[in-house]
Protein backbone atom coordinates (compact mmCIF):
# COMPACT_ATOMS: atom_id res chain seq x y z
CA UNK A 1 0.00 0.00 0.00
CA UNK A 2 1.19 3.48 -0.95
CA UNK A 3 1.53 6.22 1.50
CA UNK A 4 -0.79 8.62 1.14
CA UNK A 5 -0.29 12.18 -0.43
CA UNK A 6 -0.70 15.32 2.19
CA UNK A 7 -2.58 17.90 0.26
CA UNK A 8 -0.51 20.97 -0.37
CA UNK A 9 -0.90 24.04 2.47
CA UNK A 10 -0.12 27.70 2.42
CA UNK A 11 3.63 28.33 3.42
CA UNK A 12 3.85 28.85 6.94
CA UNK A 13 6.80 30.81 7.65
CA UNK A 14 6.74 31.35 11.19
CA UNK A 15 4.86 29.78 14.71
CA UNK A 16 2.11 32.93 14.80
CA UNK A 17 1.34 31.83 11.12
CA UNK A 18 1.26 28.37 12.02
CA UNK A 19 -1.37 28.99 14.94
CA UNK A 20 -3.60 31.12 12.49
CA UNK A 21 -3.26 28.33 9.66
CA UNK A 22 -4.87 26.06 12.48
CA UNK A 23 -7.71 28.35 14.14
CA UNK A 24 -8.68 29.11 10.19
CA UNK A 25 -9.23 25.47 9.75
CA UNK A 26 -10.90 24.67 12.83
CA UNK A 27 -13.27 27.65 12.27
CA UNK A 28 -14.18 26.24 8.85
CA UNK A 29 -14.42 22.48 9.81
CA UNK A 30 -15.57 22.14 13.18
CA UNK A 31 -19.25 22.30 14.18
CA UNK A 32 -21.11 23.27 16.67
CA UNK A 33 -22.26 19.83 17.40
CA UNK A 34 -19.10 18.28 18.02
CA UNK A 35 -17.48 21.06 20.46
CA UNK A 36 -16.38 19.22 23.72
CA UNK A 37 -17.95 15.94 22.56
CA UNK A 38 -16.12 12.59 23.62
CA UNK A 39 -13.15 12.80 26.14
CA UNK A 40 -12.26 11.34 29.44
CA UNK A 41 -15.84 9.43 30.66
CA UNK A 42 -17.88 10.47 28.00
CA UNK A 43 -15.67 8.43 24.87
CA UNK A 44 -19.05 7.13 23.15
CA UNK A 45 -20.57 10.22 22.86
CA UNK A 46 -21.18 11.13 19.37
CA UNK A 47 -18.77 9.14 18.34
CA UNK A 48 -19.83 8.32 14.29
CA UNK A 49 -19.27 12.32 13.90
CA UNK A 50 -16.09 12.18 15.82
CA UNK A 51 -14.68 9.74 13.84
CA UNK A 52 -15.78 11.63 10.21
CA UNK A 53 -14.09 14.96 11.81
CA UNK A 54 -11.10 12.59 12.27
CA UNK A 55 -11.13 11.38 8.85
CA UNK A 56 -11.37 14.95 8.07
CA UNK A 57 -8.72 16.15 10.13
CA UNK A 58 -6.35 13.28 8.31
CA UNK A 59 -7.62 14.69 4.27
CA UNK A 60 -5.96 18.01 6.04
CA UNK A 61 -2.81 16.55 7.05
CA UNK A 62 -3.35 17.08 11.00
CA UNK A 63 -3.47 13.50 11.99
CA UNK A 64 0.06 12.95 11.58
CA UNK A 65 1.82 16.18 12.11
CA UNK A 66 4.30 14.62 13.75
CA UNK A 67 5.20 12.21 11.43
CA UNK A 68 8.68 12.55 9.84
CA UNK A 69 7.71 13.36 5.93
CA UNK A 70 8.64 10.45 4.29
CA UNK A 71 6.35 8.11 6.23
CA UNK A 72 2.77 10.54 5.12
CA UNK A 73 3.54 12.98 8.24
CA UNK A 74 4.41 16.62 8.03
CA UNK A 75 7.55 16.68 9.89
CA UNK A 76 6.23 19.47 12.57
CA UNK A 77 9.25 20.30 14.66
CA UNK A 78 8.13 20.42 18.94
CA UNK A 79 6.79 23.46 19.22
CA UNK A 80 4.18 23.75 16.09
CA UNK A 81 2.57 20.44 18.01
CA UNK A 82 2.33 21.87 21.10
CA UNK A 83 0.52 24.91 18.99
CA UNK A 84 -2.00 21.98 17.52
CA UNK A 85 -2.78 20.57 20.30
CA UNK A 86 -3.18 24.04 22.39
CA UNK A 87 -5.59 25.74 19.65
CA UNK A 88 -7.22 22.29 18.81
CA UNK A 89 -8.70 22.55 22.80
CA UNK A 90 -9.26 26.13 22.90
CA UNK A 91 -11.70 25.73 20.02
CA UNK A 92 -13.26 22.78 21.78
CA UNK A 93 -12.69 20.14 19.13
CA UNK A 94 -13.96 16.73 19.85
CA UNK A 95 -12.06 14.00 21.61
CA UNK A 96 -9.85 12.19 19.14
CA UNK A 97 -11.19 8.99 18.56
CA UNK A 98 -7.92 8.02 16.55
CA UNK A 99 -5.41 9.45 19.20
CA UNK A 100 -4.10 5.16 19.72
CA UNK A 101 -3.08 4.92 15.80
CA UNK A 102 -1.77 7.92 15.11
CA UNK A 103 0.21 8.89 18.20
CA UNK A 104 1.32 5.75 19.82
CA UNK A 105 1.32 2.46 17.29
CA UNK A 106 2.16 4.80 14.35
CA UNK A 107 4.76 6.50 15.74
CA UNK A 108 6.36 3.06 17.33
CA UNK A 109 6.16 1.28 13.78
CA UNK A 110 8.00 3.95 12.12
CA UNK A 111 10.86 3.94 15.29
CA UNK A 112 11.13 0.00 15.69
CA UNK A 113 8.16 -1.59 12.95
CA UNK A 114 9.69 -3.45 9.48
CA UNK A 115 8.92 -1.75 6.31
CA UNK A 116 6.30 -3.97 5.32
CA UNK A 117 4.72 -3.21 8.87
CA UNK A 118 4.95 0.28 7.98
CA UNK A 119 3.98 -0.14 4.45
CA UNK A 120 1.17 -1.89 5.51
CA UNK A 121 -0.46 0.05 8.75
CA UNK A 122 0.92 3.49 8.20
CA UNK A 123 -1.59 4.77 6.02
CA UNK A 124 -4.85 3.25 7.20
CA UNK A 125 -3.95 4.44 10.88
CA UNK A 126 -2.86 7.95 9.30
CA UNK A 127 -6.20 8.18 7.01
CA UNK A 128 -8.09 6.81 10.16
CA UNK A 129 -9.43 4.04 7.91
CA UNK A 130 -8.05 1.90 11.26
CA UNK A 131 -8.94 2.17 14.55
CA UNK A 132 -6.74 0.56 17.13
CA UNK A 133 -6.86 -0.10 20.96
CA UNK A 134 -3.84 -1.40 23.60
CA UNK A 135 -3.55 -4.59 25.02
CA UNK A 136 -1.67 -4.13 27.95
CA UNK A 137 -3.22 -4.13 31.73
CA UNK A 138 -4.48 -7.49 32.53
CA UNK A 139 -6.32 -8.66 35.55
CA UNK A 140 -3.42 -9.56 38.08
CA UNK A 141 -0.98 -6.89 35.88
CA UNK A 142 -2.39 -3.88 35.80
CA UNK A 143 0.45 -0.85 36.03
CA UNK A 144 3.12 -4.10 36.90
CA UNK A 145 2.89 -4.67 33.21
CA UNK A 146 5.95 -7.28 33.46
CA UNK A 147 3.62 -9.60 35.32
CA UNK A 148 0.93 -10.22 32.11
CA UNK A 149 0.39 -13.81 31.62
CA UNK A 150 -1.34 -13.84 28.61
CA UNK A 151 0.84 -16.08 26.26
CA UNK A 152 1.30 -16.53 22.77
CA UNK A 153 3.11 -19.38 20.90
CA UNK A 154 3.85 -19.51 17.23
CA UNK A 155 2.06 -22.54 15.45
CA UNK A 156 2.10 -22.94 11.65
CA UNK A 157 3.76 -19.55 10.79
CA UNK A 158 1.26 -17.80 13.41
CA UNK A 159 1.05 -16.82 16.47
CA UNK A 160 -1.46 -17.91 18.49
CA UNK A 161 -2.67 -16.04 21.92
CA UNK A 162 -4.31 -17.09 25.10
CA UNK A 163 -5.25 -15.26 27.86
CA UNK A 164 -7.32 -11.97 29.11
CA UNK A 165 -6.93 -7.90 28.71
CA UNK A 166 -8.42 -5.73 31.12
CA UNK A 167 -9.17 -1.74 30.66
CA UNK A 168 -9.10 -1.63 27.30
CA UNK A 169 -10.30 1.59 26.24
CA UNK A 170 -12.39 1.45 22.61
CA UNK A 171 -11.59 -2.16 22.09
CA UNK A 172 -15.27 -2.05 20.85
CA UNK A 173 -14.87 -0.20 17.68
CA UNK A 174 -11.14 -0.79 17.18
CA UNK A 175 -10.18 -2.84 13.99
CA UNK A 176 -6.36 -4.17 16.01
CA UNK A 177 -4.88 -3.88 19.16
CA UNK A 178 -0.94 -3.86 20.42
CA UNK A 179 -0.92 -7.10 22.82
CA UNK A 180 1.95 -7.46 25.12
CA UNK A 181 2.20 -11.44 25.64
CA UNK A 182 4.61 -13.55 26.84
CA UNK A 183 6.16 -15.88 24.22
CA UNK A 184 9.26 -16.94 26.17
CA UNK A 185 9.33 -17.75 29.97
CA UNK A 186 11.52 -15.60 31.73
CA UNK A 187 15.04 -16.52 32.70
CA UNK A 188 15.31 -17.55 36.50
CA UNK A 189 16.91 -14.88 38.65
CA UNK A 190 16.24 -12.49 35.23
CA UNK A 191 14.22 -9.49 34.64
CA UNK A 192 10.60 -10.33 34.68
CA UNK A 193 10.05 -8.50 31.95
CA UNK A 194 11.73 -11.14 29.07
CA UNK A 195 10.64 -12.90 26.80
CA UNK A 196 7.52 -10.55 26.26
CA UNK A 197 6.80 -10.27 23.12
CA UNK A 198 4.43 -6.87 21.44
CA UNK A 199 2.05 -8.33 18.78
CA UNK A 200 -0.38 -6.62 16.69
CA UNK A 201 -3.25 -8.87 16.33
CA UNK A 202 -6.74 -7.80 14.38
CA UNK A 203 -9.92 -7.75 16.62
CA UNK A 204 -12.58 -9.07 14.36
CA UNK A 205 -11.85 -12.99 14.42
CA UNK A 206 -13.83 -15.52 16.57
CA UNK A 207 -10.86 -16.38 18.79
CA UNK A 208 -11.82 -12.48 20.56
CA UNK A 209 -14.18 -11.70 22.76
CA UNK A 210 -14.86 -7.85 24.09
CA UNK A 211 -16.89 -7.53 27.08
CA UNK A 212 -17.47 -3.85 27.65
CA UNK A 213 -17.38 -2.83 31.81
CA UNK A 214 -19.68 -0.66 32.90
CA UNK A 215 -18.48 2.52 35.18
CA UNK A 216 -19.60 4.91 37.71
CA UNK A 217 -21.16 6.80 35.19
CA UNK A 218 -23.43 4.62 34.13
CA UNK A 219 -21.23 4.47 30.17
CA UNK A 220 -18.79 1.59 28.88
CA UNK A 221 -15.86 2.78 27.22
CA UNK A 222 -13.94 0.67 28.60
CA UNK A 223 -14.06 -3.56 28.58
CA UNK A 224 -12.24 -6.76 29.03
CA UNK A 225 -10.61 -8.80 26.10
CA UNK A 226 -10.83 -12.35 26.03
CA UNK A 227 -8.42 -14.29 23.59
CA UNK A 228 -9.44 -17.90 23.35
CA UNK A 229 -6.85 -19.37 20.44
CA UNK A 230 -7.13 -15.91 18.89
CA UNK A 231 -4.27 -15.75 15.68
CA UNK A 232 -2.06 -13.46 14.13
CA UNK A 233 0.39 -13.47 11.36
CA UNK A 234 3.91 -14.58 12.46
CA UNK A 235 5.27 -11.08 10.74
CA UNK A 236 3.23 -8.96 13.32
CA UNK A 237 5.66 -8.95 16.08
CA UNK A 238 7.13 -5.30 16.48
CA UNK A 239 10.75 -5.62 17.35
CA UNK A 240 12.68 -9.12 18.17
CA UNK A 241 10.17 -12.05 19.77
CA UNK A 242 11.14 -11.55 23.54
CA UNK A 243 12.22 -7.92 23.28
CA UNK A 244 8.73 -6.41 23.32
CA UNK A 245 9.29 -4.23 26.91
CA UNK A 246 11.58 -2.06 24.84
CA UNK A 247 8.63 -1.61 22.11
CA UNK A 248 6.08 -1.59 25.20
CA UNK A 249 8.23 1.13 26.64
CA UNK A 250 8.47 3.10 23.76
CA UNK A 251 5.02 3.42 23.18
CA UNK A 252 4.52 5.03 26.43
CA UNK A 253 6.84 7.37 25.72
CA UNK A 254 5.47 8.17 22.46
CA UNK A 255 1.65 8.33 24.05
CA UNK A 256 3.09 11.39 26.53
CA UNK A 257 3.56 13.65 24.65
CA UNK A 258 2.85 17.09 22.99
CA UNK A 259 -1.02 16.55 23.39
CA UNK A 260 -0.35 16.58 27.03
CA UNK A 261 -0.54 20.92 26.72
CA UNK A 262 -3.49 20.46 25.03
CA UNK A 263 -5.40 18.28 27.54
CA UNK A 264 -4.52 20.60 30.33
CA UNK A 265 -5.99 23.46 28.19
CA UNK A 266 -9.10 21.53 28.50
CA UNK A 267 -8.41 21.79 32.19
CA UNK A 268 -8.03 25.15 32.21
CA UNK A 269 -11.50 25.58 30.44
CA UNK A 270 -12.69 23.29 32.90
CA UNK A 271 -11.72 25.54 35.85
CA UNK A 272 -13.10 28.51 34.47
CA UNK A 273 -16.21 26.61 33.79
CA UNK A 274 -16.41 25.80 37.28
CA UNK A 275 -15.69 29.21 38.45
CA UNK A 276 -18.99 30.38 36.44
CA UNK A 277 -20.49 27.78 38.23
CA UNK A 278 -19.01 28.87 41.88
CA UNK A 279 -20.48 32.51 40.94
CA UNK A 280 -23.89 31.43 39.87
CA UNK A 281 -24.43 29.59 43.31
CA UNK A 282 -22.61 32.01 45.55
CA UNK A 283 -19.69 29.94 46.59
CA UNK A 284 -17.34 32.61 45.71
CA UNK A 285 -18.54 35.07 48.72
CA UNK A 286 -17.02 31.78 50.91
CA UNK A 287 -13.77 32.52 51.47
CA UNK A 288 -12.31 28.83 51.93
CA UNK A 289 -13.79 28.21 48.22
CA UNK A 290 -12.39 31.03 46.68
CA UNK A 291 -8.86 30.09 48.51
CA UNK A 292 -9.29 26.66 46.78
CA UNK A 293 -10.11 28.25 43.28
CA UNK A 294 -7.02 30.18 43.61
CA UNK A 295 -5.05 27.72 44.36
CA UNK A 296 -6.13 25.04 41.45
CA UNK A 297 -5.17 27.46 39.09
CA UNK A 298 -1.77 28.00 40.43
CA UNK A 299 -1.20 23.76 40.52
CA UNK A 300 -2.34 24.45 36.98
CA UNK A 301 0.16 26.89 36.16
CA UNK A 302 2.91 24.82 38.07
CA UNK A 303 1.53 21.67 35.83
CA UNK A 304 1.61 23.38 32.49
CA UNK A 305 5.31 24.98 33.29
CA UNK A 306 6.58 21.75 34.39
CA UNK A 307 5.00 19.37 31.27
CA UNK A 308 6.50 22.21 29.07
CA UNK A 309 10.09 21.84 30.57
CA UNK A 310 9.58 18.17 30.31
CA UNK A 311 8.33 18.29 26.98
CA UNK A 312 11.87 20.12 26.27
CA UNK A 313 14.73 18.25 28.73
CA UNK A 314 15.11 15.02 29.51
CA UNK A 315 13.94 15.13 33.13
CA UNK A 316 14.37 11.75 35.21
CA UNK A 317 10.74 10.16 35.71
CA UNK A 318 9.33 13.43 34.09
CA UNK A 319 6.09 11.38 33.05
CA UNK A 320 5.74 10.49 36.09
CA UNK A 321 5.52 13.17 37.78
CA UNK A 322 3.09 15.23 35.25
CA UNK A 323 0.88 11.84 35.79
CA UNK A 324 1.01 12.55 40.06
CA UNK A 325 0.18 16.47 39.23
CA UNK A 326 -2.68 16.01 36.69
CA UNK A 327 -4.68 13.35 38.38
CA UNK A 328 -4.19 14.80 41.78
CA UNK A 329 -5.45 18.27 40.16
CA UNK A 330 -8.40 16.91 38.50
CA UNK A 331 -9.47 14.47 41.38
CA UNK A 332 -9.14 18.10 43.82
CA UNK A 333 -11.07 19.75 41.08
CA UNK A 334 -14.19 17.36 41.52
CA UNK A 335 -14.43 17.57 44.97
CA UNK A 336 -14.45 21.28 44.75
CA UNK A 337 -17.00 20.87 42.33
CA UNK A 338 -19.03 19.00 44.67
CA UNK A 339 -18.49 21.63 47.09
CA UNK A 340 -19.50 24.68 44.99
CA UNK A 341 -22.47 22.86 43.73
CA UNK A 342 -23.57 22.55 47.40
CA UNK A 343 -23.21 26.17 48.24
CA UNK A 344 -26.42 27.12 46.16
CA UNK A 345 -28.67 26.05 42.89
CA UNK A 346 -26.07 25.35 39.86
CA UNK A 347 -29.10 23.77 37.70
CA UNK A 348 -29.80 20.33 36.25
CA UNK A 349 -27.28 20.49 33.53
CA UNK A 350 -24.49 21.70 35.48
CA UNK A 351 -24.97 19.51 38.37
CA UNK A 352 -25.31 16.54 36.19
CA UNK A 353 -21.69 17.57 34.63
CA UNK A 354 -20.02 18.00 37.49
CA UNK A 355 -21.11 14.97 39.84
CA UNK A 356 -19.94 13.11 36.22
CA UNK A 357 -17.09 14.69 36.21
CA UNK A 358 -16.47 13.88 39.68
CA UNK A 359 -17.30 10.31 39.88
CA UNK A 360 -14.91 9.65 36.66
CA UNK A 361 -12.35 11.09 38.32
CA UNK A 362 -11.89 8.65 40.61
CA UNK A 363 -10.52 6.64 38.41
CA UNK A 364 -7.42 9.10 37.31
CA UNK A 365 -5.02 7.94 40.16
CA UNK A 366 -5.79 4.09 38.53
CA UNK A 367 -5.57 3.85 35.08
CA UNK A 368 -2.96 4.81 32.60
CA UNK A 369 -0.32 3.88 35.83
CA UNK A 370 -1.50 3.71 38.90
CA UNK A 371 -0.06 6.72 41.23
CA UNK A 372 1.16 3.88 43.99
CA UNK A 373 3.35 2.89 41.00
CA UNK A 374 4.18 6.19 39.67
CA UNK A 375 5.89 7.20 42.90
CA UNK A 376 7.74 4.43 42.95
CA UNK A 377 9.57 5.49 39.40
CA UNK A 378 10.35 8.74 41.33
CA UNK A 379 11.62 7.31 44.35
CA UNK A 380 13.95 4.90 42.55
CA UNK A 381 15.02 7.44 39.09
CA UNK A 382 14.65 10.50 41.05
CA UNK A 383 15.55 9.89 44.72
CA UNK A 384 17.30 7.04 44.60
CA UNK A 385 15.78 5.26 46.98
CA UNK A 386 16.26 1.77 46.76
CA UNK A 387 14.42 -0.17 43.98
CA UNK A 388 11.47 -1.88 46.43
CA UNK A 389 11.47 -5.80 46.15
CA UNK A 390 8.84 -7.37 43.90
CA UNK A 391 7.56 -11.35 44.04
Amino acid sequence: MSLRVIPEVAPVTDDDAFRREIRDWLATNLTDELRGAGGPGRENEAFPQRLAFARRLAEGGWTTLAWPVAHGGRGAPLQRQVIFHEEYARAGAPSRVDHIGTTMVGPTLIALGTPRQRDRFLPAIAAVDQLWCQGYSEPGAGSDLAGVTTRARLDGGRWVLTGQKVWTSLAHVADWCFVLARTEPAPPGGPRHAGLSYLLVPMRQPGITVRPIRQLTGDSEFNEVFFDDATTEAGLVVGEPGQGWRVAMATLAFERGAATVGQQVGFQRDLDDLVAVARRTGATTDPALRDRLTRAWIDLSVLRAHTLRSLTEDLPAGSSVIKLLWTRWRQGLGDLAMDVLAAGDAGPEATERWQRYFLFTRADTIYGGSNEIQRGIVAERVLGLPRQARG
